[in-house]
């Protein structure tokens, strides 16, 4: 961690900007303060926010926790290394961006969920089972399952919100409900990386209102089932 500090000041150095030792030192303590080892709660925390965030945005969480850990923000579990290399980075990064403007357009944010549903959900279980490790077997597969349920409760809240959004011909409630999920999004990896009780809390509300948002827009809920059962069934035929 001080040979990446090291390198960093140098670096900024060589293009023109110079810090203070003072300013550079404070920066490496609180970078090592944040790089601590994680607990088996920040782990759980950990393995349920993979989970249930794939749900709403796998590529954003890929490179955030990627970027966290190559940065050195982070130390990740050994499950969890390849998510910092340069190749995952690029790759997860571009799928970022591409995900960020079409999850703003109306009707093309439910194509692209639909399109998703079969990816997001297997994801969000591996990136938690990664989480424990080859190691911890039994707790890899209980993170699995659990990752997938939550990130397969997340994918079904967010396509039901956005069917009955789109139902409205202005944009701005859809523009609305994607910048929130943005944001949820990196607060739950924050909070479960910083926070972890918090996030369970964070967690447990989100779960809540989940529900309660299924029953409610149940007619959308079946909306959306419709057009993911259509979608695998034209996949099969062209297969």
């Amino acid at each position: 961690m001080d040979q990446f500090w090291l390198s960093f000041v140098q670096w900024l150095h060589r293009v023109g900007l110079h810090i203070d030792a003072d300013t550079a030192q404070a920066v490496a303590e609180g970078a090592a303060r944040a790089t601590q080892q994680l607990d088996m709660p920040s782990l759980l925390a950990l393995a349920a926010a993979l989970g249930w965030a794939s749900g709403l945005r796998l590529y954003a969480v890929v490179f955030i926790v990627g970027g966290m850990g190559a940065l050195g923000w982070l130390v990740l579990p050994q499950g969890l290394i390849v998510l910092q290399h340069p190749v995952v980075l690029i790759a997860s990064g571009f799928m970022l961006l591409v995900e960020f403007f079409a999850d703003k357009l109306p009707w093309l944010d439910s194509a692209w969920d639909a399109l998703h549903a079969f990816i997001r959900v297997p994801a969000g279980a591996l990136l938690a089972a990664g989480v424990f490790g080859a190691d911890h077997a039994s707790m890899a597969v209980a993170a699995g399952l659990l990752g997938g349920t939550l990130s397969a409760t997340a994918l079904a809240t967010k396509m039901t919100a956005r069917a009955a959004a789109n139902t409205s011909p202005e944009p701005f409630s859809n523009w609305g409900l994607s910048f929130l999920e943005d944001g949820l999004v990196v607060a739950a990896v924050w909070l479960a990386t910083h926070h972890p009780l918090w996030f369970g809390v964070m967690l447990v509300v989100a779960l809540v209102i989940s529900v309660l948002l299924l029953v409610v827009l149940f007619k959308f809920l079946r909306a959306v089932l419709r057009r993911v059962s259509s979608v695998f069934s034209a996949s099969a035929k062209v297969a």
